[in-house]
This record gives structure tokens, C-alpha cells and sequence, in this order.
């Protein structure tokens, strides 16, 4: 059995969900595992991760209407350190997740047909983003 371990940096254009399956999936195929689990890490508080539908842009696009309806910006929270999208952006990661686990299976992902990772941006502005990979494989 073999670990490997690396930090994913991505750059988001600002909110909405970004999708990073290419550059997960070209990590994980160089460490020449055939059978393992990758465990991927969000490192943020105001980012997260999903496992989503990649073909239909429609989806995306109703999710990201669905949190900013659920987790609104508002002069109403307390904790606004860095503007109106401070809070809600804390608020939609901790309605989602930071963590995915995800089986290699034949070398490859086992993510189903029509299934994406996706980096979640919950902050109005560009910012850079670190995920931590970490595989467990033979």
C-alpha cells in the first residue's frame, strides 16, 4: 500500500462552482494506483466541494441560485469582517462539504457518467484556493 499527498492550488473567477475533475483526475492517474481512495480537502471556510452533474449547465447554474436564496447576503449578520459576503459564504460551507472521498478504481476515479467534482466559490471575488490530495492505493 502507497500514500501519496499534494496541494491542488486553483484560482476561482469569484462565485459559482468550478469544475476541477481534469485537474484532480490528472493527479491521481500519475501516481499509477490501480485500486485506492482519494481524499480530497478544501482548505477554506468560505469555499467547498461537490460531487455534481457535468453536463447540463442548467444544474450549476439552479445550485448557485438555490444557496445565494437559502444563504443570502445581508447587512443582518454579525460577523461581516470582509463585506456582505463574508457570513453567507461561511453559512453555504457549512451546508455542503470540505471533504470528498472518492474510490480509484482500474486506475481511475469512480465518479459515475455524469459526475463532476466541483470547487464551490461562496465569495463574490476572485480568490486562490488550495485543495489537499491525498491517495491511498496500490
Amino acid at each position: 500500500m502507497r500514500q501519496s499527498s499534494a496541494i491542488l492550488t486553483i484560482d476561482t473567477r469569484g462565485q459559482g462552482l468550478l469544475e476541477v475533475t481534469d485537474r484532480v483526475e490528472i493527479w491521481q492517474r500519475a501516481q499509477g494506483a490501480d485500486t485506492g481512495l482519494l481524499t480530497i480537502f478544501c482548505r477554506h471556510t468560505s469555499a467547498s466541494l461537490l460531487i455534481q452533474e457535468n453536463a447540463a449547465p442548467e444544474v450549476r447554474g439552479d445550485i448557485e441560485r438555490y444557496f445565494a436564496r437559502l444563504a443570502p447576503e445581508s447587512n443582518a449578520y454579525a460577523h461581516d469582517d470582509e463585506g456582505p459576503d463574508d457570513m453567507p459564504a461561511h453559512l453555504r460551507t457549512a451546508l455542503t462539504q470540505v471533504q470528498l472521498t472518492i474510490p480509484v478504481m482500474h486506475g481511475d476515479l469512480a465518479l459515475g457518467t455524469w459526475q463532476g467534482i466541483y470547487l464551490f466559490e461562496h465569495r463574490r471575488l476572485p480568490h486562490r484556493r488550495q485543495l489537499a490530495l491525498h491517495l491511498l492505493g496500490e
